[in-house]
């Protein structure tokens, strides 16, 4: 009985043990800031809550544009030359998170979001229409400009319903809501006021987002609002190495 005793209390201080540090840790874990990168595109800074947020601009004066939102991992300027060369008629906009590249501060859910906003305020009159494209954890951040905003298109590449969910999915153990209470990107609840016309891109061999997280935001659009294209045998980081990713990404957001 002592044993079980001792088991049963070895366990209950490991499971709270990792519960507290997911909880303490979930910046840390969800997070991966990069370091700046030298590139040949002008810059424009933003300052918003005493912090300095950087934005590469590619392709100036176009009458239309793109706002891009990277992955957690991504830098911005190390995808600047092929978005640039993808969308030639296009001015495209990659916004440095903070604490990535140029950019102070640090990354959360409501920062991000703001400086997401703050942005498309900035350039909305140098342009006729705004296009928005959002990449893992990106597209959390594009799925909240689109319902605060009006945007002409949105590209969803591998995105998620929630954070939430998916760490849900990937912790059962643990209530993943309590413990991402400030991470939550929660693009699910924003679908009834998305007015763009949406493109979903999904990877067949995406193993980071699962394809019931991104299936349960895809079933919440009106169908007639979205297309969803299935790019093959990629997975979640190798998506846009496939040709016909970028093909059918440009027949999306059309001519500039």
């Amino acid at each position: 009985m002592k044993s079980m005793i001792t088991i049963t209390s070895l366990v209950l201080l490991f499971y709270v043990g990792m519960g507290v540090y997911l909880y303490m840790n979930q910046s840390s874990l969800l997070y991966f800031p990069q370091s700046e990168v030298s590139h040949k595109y002008p810059n424009i800074t933003m300052k918003n809550d005493h912090e300095s947020i950087n934005v590469i601009v590619l392709n100036e004066g176009h009458k239309n544009a793109i706002i891009y939102f990277g992955g957690n991992a991504e830098s911005m300027a190390k995808s600047a030359d092929y978005i640039a060369g993808q969308f030639p008629n296009f001015t495209c906009y990659l916004m440095d998170y903070r604490g990535y590249g140029r950019s102070t501060g640090e990354a959360s859910e409501d920062a991000l979001y703001s400086d997401g906003l703050k942005l498309y305020d900035r350039i909305q009159a140098s342009h006729k229409r705004i296009s928005l494209g959002g990449r893992s954890l990106g597209t959390g951040i594009a799925t909240y400009i689109a319902a605060h905003r009006k945007v002409s298109k949105l590209a969803l590449i591998t995105p998620f319903d929630s954070i939430v969910n998916v760490a849900q999915d990937r912790y059962p153990i643990y209530p993943a809501r309590y413990l991402l209470h400030a991470n939550a990107y929660d693009s699910l609840s924003r679908v009834k006021d998305i007015k763009a016309k949406t493109a979903v891109f999904m990877a067949t061999l995406d193993t980071v987002v699962p394809k019931k997280r991104t299936q349960v935001l895809i079933d919440a659009f009106n169908p007639t609002q979205l297309e969803v294209i299935i790019i093959e045998n990629r997975g979640h980081n190798d998506i846009s190495s496939d040709d016909k990713y970028y093909r059918l990404m440009q027949v999306f957001i059309g001519e500039g």
